[in-house]
């Protein structure tokens, strides 16, 4: 009897000098649980406000905003083709570039007939390095540029592993998602400083979220293109000019066009027109956005889950991608 009112008596000193530490315990979980909750609402209605609450007013004027002029690199296909065609609909003059001719002409004419707007077009290979880009500048120099979209971007053939990609393609990745848009934007952003306004959208990746396997070049090359704008924004936004860094999920583009279980879903992989109608109403609202609302739940899903379950779950559909693509060349 005597050993358990010992113990009792030893519990219940134990229990009295902890019980401070338990109360401050209990202080870090309710703030903790506040604060993952206060950031919960505001990201909830951060969502609203950029993809909902815009399309409920006017349009906003974009030549006013930012000028008369807009350039689209990688213009013929997908997003880019989309948003230059989103932007002549708000009545601004398009200057398209890509590296074929043909194609350019065709887009060009089509958004001429359709908006009735000026268009201007730019054949250039970005991936033929620094050359292309003399003539580029000249072209642009008595331009009033407003909008810049940097969008041209070379894409894994399929998900692979680093050693399979080849050399010519992995030279392409870096020459082309990251020189491009340094050096378009250097062309350009002069003249907006002078003038005191202006925006650049260039266009990254989710996959830029966390680092992402089997599009390892890929993904890092992405995550260049977000970190460079949020750099930019943050220098020159005094200066007047908005800089957006543009991260999409998935998109029906040619890129993703033949991954048929991802088409089941338009709602989660939208048009390049819907996404690209989404996407200009985020424009002079938000620096860093997906620019599609279900997009942005994914975005926020990214962020939160730890990079184990990111990377585990990017394996899974990468590995599927990869099996679809190689089945279809067999």
């Amino acid at each position: 009897m005597a050993a358990v009112d010992s113990f009792y008596l030893l519990y219940r000193e134990i229990a009295r000098s902890c019980n401070c530490y338990m109360e401050a315990l209990a202080l870090v979980g309710a703030w903790y649980t506040a604060r993952k909750s206060i950031t919960v609402i505001c990201d909830f209605y951060s969502l609203i406000r950029l993809h909902f609450i815009p399309r409920l007013g006017s349009r906003a004027d974009l030549i006013k905003q930012y000028g008369r002029w807009a350039v689209v690199s990688g213009a013929t296909d997908g997003i880019g083709k989309a948003y230059a065609e989103e932007l002549a609909s708000r009545g601004l003059n398009i200057i398209l570039i890509s590296r074929n001719q043909e194609k350019l002409q065709t887009v060009a004419k089509d958004i001429t007939d359709t908006y009735r707007v000026e268009t201007d077009i730019i054949v250039a290979d970005f991936s033929r390095g620094r050359e292309i880009y003399v003539p580029i500048r000249e072209a642009l120099k008595d331009r009033d540029v407003g909008i810049l979209v940097n969008n041209v971007g070379v894409f894994y053939p399929y998900p692979q592993y680093f050693t399979q990609v080849s050399e010519d393609k992995l030279w392409d990745l870096i020459n082309v998602n990251i020189a491009a848009a340094s050096l378009m934007v250097h062309i350009v952003l002069p003249g907006m400083v002078e003038r005191k306004k202006g925006a650049i959208v260039t266009i990254s990746s989710g996959s830029c979220c966390k680092p992402t396997p089997q599009l390892a070049a890929f993904s890092a090359s992405k995550a260049y293109l977000d970190h460079f704008s949020r750099a930019l924004q943050y220098e020159y936004a005094s200066k007047g000019i908005f800089v957006q860094s543009l991260i999409p999920f998935c998109v029906a583009t040619n890129m993703t066009v033949s991954s048929s279980f991802l088409h089941k879903c338009p709602w989660l992989v939208p048009s390049p027109k819907v996404y690209a109608h989404h996407a200009v109403s985020t424009l002079g609202i938000s620096k860093r956005t997906t620019g599609y609302w279900s997009h942005s739940i994914q975005f926020l899903f990214a962020q939160y889950m730890p990079e184990w379950l990111w990377v585990w779950g990017v394996n899974i559909l990468n590995r599927s991608l990869r099996k679809e693509a190689l089945s279809r060349k067999a």
